[in-house]
C-alpha cells in the first residue's frame, strides 16, 4: 500500500507530513528545507526572530526584516513546500502575515486565536489558510463565517490535541481531564461537524492531526481513520537541521516521562515543557523582575508574569537551559538520539508502509473454504 499524498488547496505534497512550527528560533530555515527536501511540508517559525533587546517599532522591523532573510533562505536550500506558523497573539501578527506572502509563501499556518478576519489579510486565493484548531467547536464557527462573510473556505485545518507541545488549546481542567480530549476521538468530531460544509462546496477539507503523534504507525492509525497527513514537532527537535543548542537537544534525550508536565505560561495559555531547573526555581521563588522593551505578545499580562516567555525561550535556544523555557510534546521523553532529517523520515516511512499494508491485509476478507 503506497504512503498517500496530502493534498491542500492546489498543493500536493508527497508524503502526509507537516513539520511544527517551533518558536522561539526552533524552526527555523534549515528544518523546514530539509523537511520540505524529503516531500513532507517545512514550517518555519515567526516567533522571536528579532533581536529581543532592540526597543519599540525597530523591533517590529527587525522582525520583518529577519523573517524575510529566513523564508528566502529556506527557498535556496529546496524547492518543496514551505509553511510558516504565526501566533494570532503576536502584537505584528498582520505584519507578519503579509511578509510571508509577499515573499511568494503559499501556505499560512495560523493558532492562538479564532483567525475570522484572515482572508482580509490574505486575499490571495492560491494562498492555503491553515487554521489551527483544538475542538469541533471551533471549526465549525470558522467555516461558517468564512463562508457567509468572504465565500471562502480554509485550505484545511490543523486538528492540535492535548498531547502536544508548547501552548495548548485546552484549559487546565480540561488538561485534568485528558482522556475526554483523546485526539481520535476530537478528529472523528471534527470530521463529522466538516462534513456539511464539504457537501455544501462540493470539496473535501482536509483534517491533519496534531499533537501525540511520534512513530510511523502513529501516522498510519490517523490517515486509517480519516486525517489527511499528521503534523509533528517534538521528533524533529533532535535532528542534525534543527538550529537549537546542544544543551536543548540533550535536555529532549535526558528528559524521563515524569518530567514532563503542564506549565502556566505567561500569555495565560496552558503549556506542556520539560520541568528543568528553570521551571522549578520559578515555582519556588515566584515571579522574576520582568523587563519589556515591547508588547511581542497582546495577551502577556505584564503585572502578573513571572517571566519573560520570549527570554526564557531564546535562553534554551542558545544553550542556558538551567535559565530557559523548553516546550516539548508529551511523547518527548522517547527522544533517544539525534539523525538527521533524512533518516529520521526514512525510518516514519518505513513504520508507516509497514502499518498501512498490516491494515489492508486485516481489511481483506479470508474465503471461506468450498
Amino acid at each position: 500500500m503506497e504512503i498517500p499524498e496530502l493534498r491542500i488547496g492546489n498543493l500536493v505534497a508527497d508524503l502526509p507530513i507537516v513539520q511544527g512550527g517551533m518558536g522561539v528560533r526552533v524552526s527555523r530555515a534549515p528544518l523546514a528545507a530539509a523537511v520540505a527536501n524529503e516531500g513532507g511540508i517545512g514550517t518555519i517559525s515567526t516567533l522571536g526572530l528579532a533581536d529581543l533587546d532592540l526597543r519599540g517599532e525597530e523591533f517590529y522591523t527587525k522582525s520583518k526584516e529577519a523573517l524575510t532573510n529566513e523564508i528566502r533562505y529556506a527557498k535556496s536550500l529546496t524547492k518543496g513546500h514551505i509553511a510558516v506558523n504565526i501566533m494570532g497573539v503576536i502584537a505584528n501578527a498582520n505584519d507578519v502575515i503579509r511578509t510571508s506572502v509577499e515573499e511568494g509563501l503559499k501556505i499560512i499556518v495560523y493558532g492562538a486565536g479564532l483567525p475570522m478576519k484572515l482572508p482580509e489579510i490574505v486575499p490571495e486565493k492560491d494562498v492555503c489558510l491553515l487554521p489551527i484548531v483544538s475542538s469541533p467547536r471551533a471549526a465549525t464557527l470558522i467555516l461558517r463565517y468564512w463562508m457567509n462573510k468572504y465565500k471562502r473556505f480554509p485550505a484545511g485545518f490543523i486538528l492540535e490535541g492535548p498531547l502536544a507541545g508548547g501552548h495548548l488549546g485546552f484549559s487546565h481542567e480540561e488538561l485534568s481531564r485528558i482522556e475526554d480530549f483523546k485526539l481520535s476521538k476530537l478528529l472523528q468530531q471534527v470530521l463529522e461537524a466538516i462534513r456539511p460544509f464539504e457537501a455544501k462546496i462540493g470539496q473535501k477539507i482536509p483534517v491533519i492531526t496534531a499533537g501525540g503523534v511520534y512513530t510511523g504507525k502513529d501516522i498510519a492509525d490517523n490517515l486509517l481513520a480519516g486525517a489527511s497527513g499528521v503534523q509533528m514537532g517534538t521528533r524533529f527537535v533532535c535532528t542534525d537541521e534543527c538550529s537549537v543548542s546542544d544543551a536543548f537537544k540533550q535536555a529532549y534525550l535526558d528528559a524521563k516521562k515524569e518530567d514532563i508536565g503542564i506549565i502556566h505560561s505567561p500569555v495565560g495559555l496552558p503549556g506542556r515543557a520539560i520541568r528543568n531547573k528553570f521551571i522549578l526555581k520559578v515555582e519556588e521563588d515566584g515571579k522574576q523582575k520582568v523587563r519589556c522593551n515591547y508588547q511581542c505578545l497582546t495577551v502577556c499580562k505584564l503585572e502578573e508574569a513571572h517571566y519573560c516567555i520570549a527570554n526564557v525561550l531564546l535562553n534554551s535556544y542558545a544553550g542556558d537551559v538551567d535559565n530557559g523555557l523548553i516546550f516539548c510534546g508529551q511523547n518527548a521523553y522517547r527522544v533517544d538520539k539525534i539523525v538527521s532529517v533524512k533518516e529520521l523520515i526514512g525510518e516514519l516511512k518505513t513504520e508507516m508502509q509497514h502499518s498501512l499494508q498490516s491494515a489492508l491485509v486485516e481489511a481483506i476478507p479470508v474465503a471461506e473454504p468450498v
